[in-house]
């Protein structure tokens, strides 16, 4: 007959919870606190490193005296750098916290469950090491790779980056990889361990560059001249003055292709600010030489390549160095002379 009907089941299972309901009950309570206790301690550290970050963030803005971190661009560069890096700080930071609170409280909870659980996964974790050793390190490489780069100050929330396979803002740096959104929207998740260089297009300054084709009977001098009066006109423009950090160069004659002559013009300018700077400048150039009846001839491409302009990073004005002093070679000893004396007349 079966033991439902009878009765028997529910008197076992009346029997089995007076002698293991304690202990289960005991237990379940001790799951339940730890789990609050760890959602209180991450609450309260996601708590302190809001605070701090939203201390250090909003002290800028009153130094500088704005109440956007948008209007830092128009403030020094030290200030944007140090929002951009506390804000990444605490990203990472967070992310960690919520890390060891969960390893920890799993292990706990395994522990009250059954503490022998625990001997038993340590002997069980030697005999896999090996086998998962070489999948975790992986792991390992892209927390500690990640952790020196935000440390390093390489990159940041909110940096235009080029890591290689993929060019865009940083949106979030995480333990183990960087989110990174790219012009066309897409969300790049770029492991930190793959990331081998890091090229910042937000840090200190930039260079706008403007190559210029003219026929190859223009005036050169001419048109140079008058590039550069457009450019420092808008340099001087109260728009632009407070994001181009440089008076404009022209660096001269840069190429000469089948019929026509590259002219190179230079601009340093804020890195926030460099495409609205460029495109500008770019409509400037185009009406100032419509005025002066120069009309830019169509080339299929003109690429520069190789590292022939590696030398002029610093500008095209030359280093302010004193030349070495020269110190003349007197000879005190009489060469020795090899062989015979050539005949005279020969």
């Amino acid at each position: 007959m079966n033991r439902l009907a009878t009765g028997d089941f529910w008197a076992d299972l009346g029997t089995w919870w007076g002698e293991q309901g304690g202990v289960i009950l005991g237990k379940a309570i001790n799951v339940i606190v730890i789990v609050a206790v760890a959602l209180l301690i991450r609450w309260i550290l996601h708590l302190v490193i809001r605070r701090v970050v939203d201390n250090i963030v909003n002290g800028v803005k009153r130094k500088q005296d704005v109440t956007d971190t948008q209007a830092l661009q128009a403030s020094p560069l030290a200030a944007v750098r140090l929002v951009q890096r506390t804000r990444t700080l605490g990203s990472v930071l967070t992310n960690v916290v919520n890390v060891t609170l969960f390893i920890v409280v799993v292990l706990m909870i395994v522990g009250v469950i059954d503490s022998t659980i625990l001997g038993s996964f340590a002997l069980l974790s030697a005999a896999i090491g090996a086998g998962l050793g070489f999948g975790a390190q992986n792991i390992v490489k892209d927390a500690l790779n990640g952790l020196f780069m935000v440390v390093e100050d390489q990159l940041g929330v909110g940096d235009i980056v080029d890591l290689g396979p993929v060019t865009g803002v940083v949106e979030d740096v995480r333990i183990r990889v960087t989110q990174v959104r790219d012009v066309n929207g897409t969300l790049w998740f770029v492991r930190n361990g793959e990331i081998l260089r890091v090229g910042n297009m937000s840090q200190g300054w930039a260079r706008v560059i403007i190559d210029i084709t003219v026929p190859y009977e223009t005036d050169v001098d001419g048109v140079e001249s008058e590039i550069l009066a457009t450019a420092v006109d808008m340099a001087h423009n109260s728009k632009w003055r407070s994001r181009i950090l440089e008076r404009p160069e022209v660096w001269g004659l840069e190429s000469i292709v089948e019929g026509a002559l590259v002219i190179r013009l230079v601009v340093k300018v804020r890195t926030s600010s460099k495409d609205d700077i460029a495109r500008e400048l770019r409509m400037r150039l185009k009406r100032a030489l419509d005025d002066m009846g120069v009309q830019v001839p169509s080339l299929a491409a003109v690429v520069l390549t190789g590292f022939d302009e590696a030398t002029r990073v610093k500008g095209a004005r030359p280093p302010k160095t004193k030349p070495n002093s020269v110190v003349p070679h007197v000879t005190t000893t009489k060469p020795k002379r090899f062989g015979k004396k050539p005949p005279e007349g020969s």
